[in-house]
């Protein structure tokens, strides 16, 4: 429990796009994660995140994975082609129903480097996030 307090204190203040296409997903997510005091975007497509990334600066990208048009893995790979030290660098969780061993890999080559299972756990989630922003922390600094 102590971990989870931690890292709902971790969330404070941090900018999330959450990548989308399901409205009850983006919903939820975001009420959980303002709950610990985010600031949250959401957006419904791989599109209107890349329109809104280097304007929005996020300190962390959440992104669904089945989505119809462009999928998280495309989204992920446009993003890391990015420059590293503006948006391309942001640390990003894939959030899928895709949920064995073999998507995950296929996410982290994609260039993610967290996977979380749906249906979400507040909990989980919220420590997921800590701990990539933490060892994030330094790898990935936004440029003005």
């Amino acid at each position: 429990m102590e971990d989870v307090r931690q890292a709902s204190l971790a969330l404070a203040g941090l900018k999330i796009l959450v990548v989308d296409d399901d409205e009850d997903s983006r919903f939820y997510i975001s009420t959980v994660l303002e709950a610990d005091g985010a600031t949250v975007m959401t957006v419904a497509s791989a599109a209107a995140a890349l329109a809104i990334l280097a304007e929005l600066q996020p300190d962390i990208c959440i992104c669904d994975i089945a989505m119809p048009g462009e999928d998280g893995y495309s989204l992920i790979r446009k993003i890391r082609a990015l420059k590293p030290d503006k948006v391309g660098g942001v640390p990003a969780i894939a959030l899928t129903a895709y949920a064995d061993s073999e998507d995950r890999i296929r996410a982290l080559e994609a260039g993610f480097q967290m996977h979380v299972a749906k249906p979400v756990d507040p909990e989980q989630l919220v420590v997921t996030i800590a701990n990539l922003i933490s060892s994030s922390h330094g790898n990935y600094r936004k440029s003005p």
